[in-house]
C-alpha cells in the first residue's frame, strides 16, 4: 500500500487535489527561500555541535552536506510536492547524500513551525531593509527638488480651490517629510522583529539543552523570542509591516493624484516627460499619465492584502495553523513587492514633475490665493481684527468676481469701498500696500516661520531633513554590515565544522 511520503501516522498518499493546489504552489518559491533555510540550517548544525548534541563526526557530515547543496543550489533537488514542501524536500535531498542516520539527526531540537517563523522573519527582514533602502532614495529625490523648486510660486490647494501661494519645492519638502515618518515607522519594525523564534519546536519548547542565544547570534537576530508558544504563533510583524506599507501607499497616492490633477491642461503646473507617459490609441493629442494612475490604483492591492492577512489570523487560534502562519504571509511578500515597484516609480516621478513656472505664477497671481495675504495686511496696518478683515476682503473678492476681475486687478478703491460698506470707515491703505499684498511671491516670503513656504524657510526644511536622513542612512548601514558579518561567521563557523 502506498504511503505518505514524510509520514508513517499517514497511511495513504496525499491526494492530487491537495498536491496540485497547495503543496505545488508553496514549491514554486523554493529557490527564494532556499539560501535562508540552508543559513537556518548552517546555525543549527553548529549550535548543536557546540552543545555536544551531535557526534563531532555527525556535525562534519551534516556541514559538508549542507555546504555542499548550498554549492550546488537549489535546483540540484528534485521538488516532490508528495514531500509536502521546502523543508521535506530539502531533508530529502540531505539524506541522500548523508544517510538516513546522519541527515535524520539535522532535526533534533527543533520542528517546521519554528523554523519557518524564523525563515518568515529572516526573509522579511531582508525585505525591509530593501524597502527602507527604496524609502531613503525617494526622500532624496524629494528632497533635491524641493531645494531646486524653492522659488517655483503656484497655488495651493485646500477643497481643491484656490487657497494660497506656495512653491513647488515647499510641497516637495512635505512630502519628504511624510515619507521620513513611514521611514522611522518601518525601522521600528524591522528593529523589533530582529528577534529569533528557534528553539521553540512545534510550539512548546524541547526537551534538548540547546542553545538559543546562540543560534539567534549566528542568523544575526538580537536575540530570541522568549515564549515559545508565541514564537510560533505570530505574525504580528508582519501585519505590523503591512499597515505601515498601507499607510505609505495612502500617501503616494494623494501624491499621485496632486500630480494627477496638476498635470492636466485644465491645471497645467506640472509636466512630465514623453518617457513617463502614455498615449490613446484613437486620440493623436493625449499624453495620458500612467504612472500617477498606476501608483493610485496599486494602492488598493496593498491595503487589499492586509485586510485579507488580517483576517486569516483573526479567524484562527494562538499557536501555529496554516492559515495563521502561511496564508497570512502571502499578503506581506505580495506588498513588500508591490511597495518596492511602486516606490522606484514614485522615485522616477519626482525626479522628472517639472513646475510651469510661468502657469504656476500667472494663477497665483489671477485666482485669488493671495486674498488671506490682503487680510493680514488690514490686520497689521489697519488695526482690525481677522474677522474684521475677512468679512471685508471676502467683499473685495466678491466684488471682483462679479465684474470678472483677476485678484491682480482689485486696486485701494476697491477696498476702501469695501471697507466702507462693511465697517462703515476708511482703512487708510495706499496703492503700493495693497499691490504688495496681492503679489504671491511676497506673499510666500512672508512667511519664514520655520516650516513655512518662504524661499529661505524651506531650504532650511531641506538642510535639516538631509541631515536626519544621512543620519538615518548610517543606522541602516551598520544594520546591513551586521547581517552581512553575522553570515560571514555564521559560513565560517560551519567551514570549521565540515573540515573538522
Amino acid at each position: 500500500m502506498l504511503e505518505s511520503k514524510v509520514s508513517r501516522r499517514l497511511k495513504e498518499p496525499t491526494a492530487a487535489q491537495v498536491c496540485e493546489l497547495i503543496y505545488t504552489p508553496r514549491l514554486a518559491g523554493f529557490a527564494d527561500g532556499f539560501g535562508y533555510l540552508g543559513d537556518v540550517n548552517k546555525a543549527h548544525i553548529v549550535m548543536l555541535a557546540e552543545c555536544k548534541l551531535i557526534d563531532p563526526k555527525v556535525a562534519a557530515a551534516l556541514a559538508k552536506g549542507v555546504l555542499e547543496m548550498e554549492r550546488v543550489g537549489p535546483q540540484a533537488v528534485n521538488l516532490d510536492p508528495l514531500r509536502e514542501d521546502a523543508y521535506f524536500n530539502y531533508e530529502a535531498h540531505l539524506i541522500e547524500q548523508v544517510g538516513t542516520d546522519i541527515g535524520g539527526r539535522l532535526h533534533i531540537g527543533r520542528s517546521r513551525n519554528d523554523l519557518l517563523a524564523t525563515l518568515d522573519r529572516l526573509r522579511g527582514r531582508d525585505v525591509l531593509m530593501d524597502l527602507l533602502d527604496a524609502l531613503h532614495t525617494v526622500r532624496q529625490s524629494a528632497l533635491d527638488g524641493a531645494a531646486q523648486h524653492a522659488e517655483a510660486i503656484m497655488p495651493g490647494y485646500t477643497h481643491l480651490q484656490p487657497a494660497q501661494p506656495i512653491t513647488y519645492g515647499f510641497y516637495l519638502s512635505g512630502v519628504a517629510q511624510s515619507l521620513e515618518r513611514d521611514c522611522k515607522r518601518l525601522a521600528a519594525t524591522l528593529d523589533s522583529m530582529n528577534q529569533s523564534p528557534m528553539g521553540a519546536a512545534a510550539f512548546a519548547g524541547t526537551p534538548f539543552a540547546i542553545d538559543r542565544a546562540r543560534t539567534a547570534q549566528l542568523l544575526g537576530f538580537d536575540g530570541f523570542l522568549e515564549n515559545t508558544l508565541d514564537a510560533v504563533g505570530s505574525r504580528d510583524f508582519a501585519l505590523e509591516s503591512m499597515a505601515q506599507m498601507t499607510l505609505l501607499a495612502v500617501f503616494w497616492s494623494r501624491v499621485a493624484q496632486d500630480l494627477f490633477v496638476w498635470s492636466t491642461h485644465e491645471f497645467a503646473l506640472i509636466e512630465f516627460p514623453d518617457s513617463v507617459a502614455g498615449t490613446s490609441s484613437i486620440m493623436p493629442q493625449k499624453k495620458n499619465p500612467v504612472v500617477l494612475e498606476y501608483l493610485k490604483g496599486r494602492t488598493g492591492q496593498v491595503l487589499g492584502s492586509l485586510v485579507a492577512s488580517a483576517v486569516s489570523i483573526k479567524g484562527s487560534n494562538f499557536t501555529h495553523t496554516g492559515d495563521g502562519n502561511r496564508e497570512s504571509m502571502r499578503g506581506f511578500w505580495e506588498s513588500a513587492q508591490e511597495c518596492q515597484q511602486c516606490l522606484t516609480l514614485l522615485d522616477l516621478v519626482l525626479r522628472t514633475a517639472c513646475p510651469n513656472l510661468e502657469a504656476g505664477l500667472r494663477k497665483a497671481t489671477e485666482d485669488f490665493s493671495t486674498a488671506t495675504g490682503l487680510a493680514d495686511l488690514m490686520v497689521s496696518s489697519a488695526n482690525l481684527s481677522f474677522r474684521e478683515a475677512h468679512h471685508v476682503v471676502g467683499a473685495v473678492v466678491r466684488q471682483a468676481m462679479d465684474i470678472g476681475l483677476p485678484a491682480n486687478r482689485i486696486d485701494n478703491a476697491m477696498v476702501e469701498h469695501a471697507a466702507q460698506e462693511q465697517l462703515g470707515r476708511s482703512l487708510g491703505l495706499d496703492e503700493q500696500q495693497v499691490r504688495q499684498a496681492l503679489d504671491p511671491i511676497t506673499n510666500v516670503n512672508s512667511r519664514r516661520l520655520p516650516g513655512g513656504p518662504a524661499t529661505g524657510a524651506v531650504h532650511q526644511q531641506v538642510d535639516t531633513a538631509r541631515i536626519r536622513l544621512e543620519k538615518e542612512r548610517s543606522v541602516h548601514a551598520k544594520r546591513r554590515q551586521r547581517q552581512i558579518q553575522a553570515k560571514q561567521a555564521l559560513q565560517a563557523a560551519t567551514e570549521r565544522l565540515a573540515q573538522s
